[in-house]
């Protein structure tokens, strides 16, 4: 695989953002989501992406691959230096060292706009994902059982962290 760099998202790129969110819907790996988003919906969700809630984007040959976005946790503002996390690789990239990056590089924007913790929320089953968060710090807090309902099943949703200082 050729090298990649990670940036903040732009606005240019929102069609990629949108069908490698599509593709994590479609995977049934990393989201309860069921329903593939459409552009209205990212366009939305984009604008509450500004600022200290950023996105940013991995990118080879000048293609967007991989994203990772900074969520609220929560409205209280005993909450506000904790951010959510969301990452997406697209399927060809996987396993390859995207995620990685992208989770160094969002760590930093994170720091930069008072973030002390980031959360985020898997399937237990998603081994892959979990690597990959114990691997750059991130450590299980426990599992929501019976969290929520995808294809008519009862999903448990784990829980994991990391202090960012």
């Amino acid at each position: 695989m050729s090298s990649f760099i990670t940036r903040i998202a732009t606005s240019d790129d929102l069609p990629r953002i949108l069908e490698i969110y599509n593709q994590g819907i479609e995977d049934r790996i990393a989201t309860l989501e069921t329903e593939t988003k459409n552009w209205s919906y990212i366009e939305h969700w984009f604008s509450d992406h500004q600022g200290r809630y950023a996105v940013l984007v991995a990118e080879a040959d000048n293609n967007v691959i991989g994203w990772a976005a900074l969520n609220p946790y929560s409205h209280r503002c005993a909450y506000q230096g904790v951010a959510d996390l969301s990452i997406y690789i697209d399927r060809q990239f996987r396993g390859k060292g995207v995620g990685s990056t992208l989770l160094q590089s969002v760590e930093e924007v994170a720091r930069e706009n008072d973030f002390y913790k980031i959360v985020l929320f898997t399937f237990p089953f998603n081994e892959k994902g979990q690597g990959l968060y114990r691997k750059t710090g991130y450590r299980e807090v426990g599992v929501f059982e019976k969290q929520g309902i995808m294809d008519g099943q009862f999903i448990d949703v784990m829980i994991m962290e990391k202090l960012l200082f």
